[in-house]
């Protein structure tokens, strides 16, 4: 089996590693880099659990080969929290208790972060389509939803209707 040589930068950092010509960008970020957050959900691009950011696009990394990332930039969940800081929309999806198994959360929280770096201020529709790629059996979608826009409305200093009723119920226990 022929390895070759892949330099690239992951989450900022500039990386090296081998991988076999038919290994994929989740394989070797899972098994090669040890970047375990991306998940392998259907293996066809059908899921959007392995969803990462390449070169700036969204991309299923289970669609990508490894040697592709060749001299490319690659964002994974990982990379988004800064420290011990979440990412804006990771603290609105605890808040919000958008998540339940976790195994599409990594994915769809990479794809609303895309979304969000593209259009600072959504539509409700805007966000179903863009999330569309992403499967999640647990949660319904529509606090996942409501997380991205809050987080849309944070963003931007404003505060979304919705934003206003999940603080008041966190700040009341409810």
């Amino acid at each position: 089996m022929t390895k070759h040589h892949v330099e690239t930068t992951v989450n900022g950092n500039e990386v090296e590693f081998l991988c076999a010509t038919e290994q994929t960008l989740l394989d070797v970020l899972r098994d090669e880099l040890y970047l375990t957050g991306s998940k392998e959900g259907c293996s066809s691009g059908d899921c959007g659990a392995c969803s990462v950011m390449l070169d700036g696009r969204l991309v299923c990394a289970c669609l990508v080969l490894g040697v592709e990332a060749q001299g490319r930039k690659v964002e994974t969940i990982e990379g988004m929290a800064s420290g011990d800081t979440l990412h804006p929309l990771q603290q609105t999806f605890l808040e919000h208790a958008a998540l339940q198994c976790g195994i599409c959360t990594p994915g769809i929280l990479v794809a609303a972060k895309a979304l969000l770096e593209r259009n600072a201020d959504p539509s409700e529709t805007e966000v179903r389509f863009w999330l569309a790629g992403n499967l999640c059996r647990c949660t319904g979608y529509d606090k996942i939803v409501r997380a991205v826009l809050d987080t849309a409305a944070q963003m931007r200093g404003a505060t979304s209707k919705s934003g206003k009723a999940a603080k008041k119920a966190v700040t009341e226990g409810a």
